[in-house]
């Protein structure tokens, strides 16, 4: 199987990039990063550039890539020097939703516009994107994240529709939501307490997790939002 991994640079994304290279499945690994690259390095590994957010680049980084059986979008925005999330509306600055909306959401819908031709020859194929429990409006019972909690109820959105077109044009491809839990990263850092007493998982833990849901989805699979001990989330 080829891989490719989408915000391979982040916590999560770079737990799933190693775990994919000491997959005995795995033929090749291709992993993109935002600004700087990271230090792993593997004889599967290819390395790309790539602002997940620039359609040019998008579009570039798939015509050039092999055929694929997975497309993981590990890309996503929940603080930055622009913005945190808002515990009040009146907290909410605009440049910073939209920011999360073209990192969280739009990310995605640019990859699934270009990933036809990659994915088409696989007898089975999956793309799967990582969102949150956050973004699920049924399970919305604390309010406060306007920005984050919108993009990713924007990204399953995007999920579920993709997930129907693509029922009929790329049917033996899965197209799922995974929520990989609460994880010790740079992300959720300034929100969560840290260290070994916290509860949290760690990013391998939940790359394990979430890689092993992908390697057994099925096409009828498709349009679900999973959570990483593989219970379904109410959208």
């Amino acid at each position: 199987m080829n891989v490719l991994i989408v915000g391979g640079s982040g916590g999560i994304g770079l737990a799933l990039v190693r775990f994919f290279c000491n997959a005995n499945e795995t033929c090749g690994v291709t992993a993109t990063y935002r600004t700087v690259q990271p230090g792993l390095s593997h004889d599967k590994l290819n390395w790309e550039p790539l602002d997940v957010t620039n359609e040019e680049e998008v579009a570039g980084l798939f015509e050039t890539c092999p055929d694929l059986t997975y497309i993981i979008n590990a890309a996503g925005l929940l603080h930055s020097g622009a913005g945190t999330p808002e515990k009040a509306i009146s907290k909410l600055d605009a440049d910073f939703f939209i920011d999360n909306i073209r990192v969280n959401t739009l990310s995605t819908l640019l990859i699934a516009k270009y990933a036809r031709r990659v994915l088409k020859k696989a007898k089975r194929s999956v793309l799967a994107v990582l969102s949150a429990r956050v973004g699920s409006i049924s399970d919305n019972h604390l309010g406060g994240w306007y920005s984050y909690r919108c993009s990713k109820a924007a990204l399953n959105m995007a999920v579920k529709t993709l997930s129907i077109e693509c029922a009929r044009t790329l049917p033996n491809c899965a197209i799922v939501a995974l929520h990989p839990g609460t994880v010790t990263t740079e992300l959720s850092a300034p929100f969560t307490r840290q260290g070994p007493d916290s509860g949290l998982f760690t990013s391998e833990q939940s790359a394990r997790w979430l890689a092993d849901i992908i390697m057994h989805l099925a096409p009828e699979d498709t349009g679900k939002f999973i959570a990483y001990d593989g219970s379904q989330i109410q959208w």
